[in-house]
């Protein structure tokens, strides 16, 4: 099963495969790995086709899989690990936490990792609040960036149901850092939050200005300015 999948994955986009947009979209995210030069829309055609003509039953099928798809050389094959892994999702569960963790690790770059953060951890931890907490305190604190990234991120879709408390004290726990990822992040999930609670982000950038980088402090404002 896992060697068709990903014989059809290669397959269909060697079939698309563009050299001169491999060029730019290499040039555009600042990388060295390979590119086909296939665009999303073909990649979504590939994932529904691989959900529709190769059916999972187990867990272990889905984590088994999903890793030899994101371990294929191209991006695109990267991109289609994790639209596939969102797409089966019965099988977005604690027992594939580690999966995602070595998916964000290795992939180093927030084309990667914001799809995961948000699509992947977001959903475990809406499901299951008290064991990912537990688990996101420790990533705040990780050496890796993406994995602080992520733990800021894991509530970007999560409106009414936010912990905001939660993501209010991960953001102050990074404020200090000049990193521009974590910085945007940060600026970022407190302007996704402040769609639901304007006046309690608003609030909370007010007290918190000294601490959060100017970058922060625009992109959380950015939607609740003037209001």
């Amino acid at each position: 099963m896992e060697k068709k999948i990903t014989k059809y994955i290669s397959n269909k986009l060697a079939e698309n495969a563009n050299p001169n947009d491999a060029i730019h979209m290499q040039r555009y995210m600042k990388t060295s790995m390979p590119y086909y030069g296939v665009k999303s829309p073909i990649h979504n055609s590939i994932v529904m086709n691989v959900k529709k003509s190769f059916p999972i039953s187990n867990q272990e099928e889905y984590n088994n899989i999903i890793l030899k798809i994101w371990q294929l050389p191209h991006r695109e094959e990267k991109y289609i690990s994790i639209k596939l892994a969102r797409k089966w999702k019965k099988y977005i569960t604690l027992d594939a936490l580690p999966l995602y963790e070595k998916m964000i690790r290795e992939g180093q770059w927030w084309d990667f990792i914001d799809p995961i953060a948000v699509g992947l951890i977001g959903i475990l931890l809406f499901e299951n609040r008290m064991k990912m907490n537990n688990i996101l305190d420790k990533w705040i604190l990780d050496e890796n960036l993406w994995i602080r990234r992520s733990a800021i991120l894991a509530q970007l879709k999560h409106k009414e149901n936010t912990d905001f408390e939660k993501l209010f004290s991960y953001c102050l726990q990074c404020a200090h850092e000049k990193e521009f990822f974590i910085q945007k992040a940060i600026g970022w999930a407190l302007r996704e939050y402040s769609k639901t609670a304007p006046k309690q982000v608003k609030g909370y950038i007010n007290k918190n200005k000294n601490r959060l980088s100017n970058l922060s402090i625009r992109e959380g404002l950015r939607i609740i300015q003037n209001k």
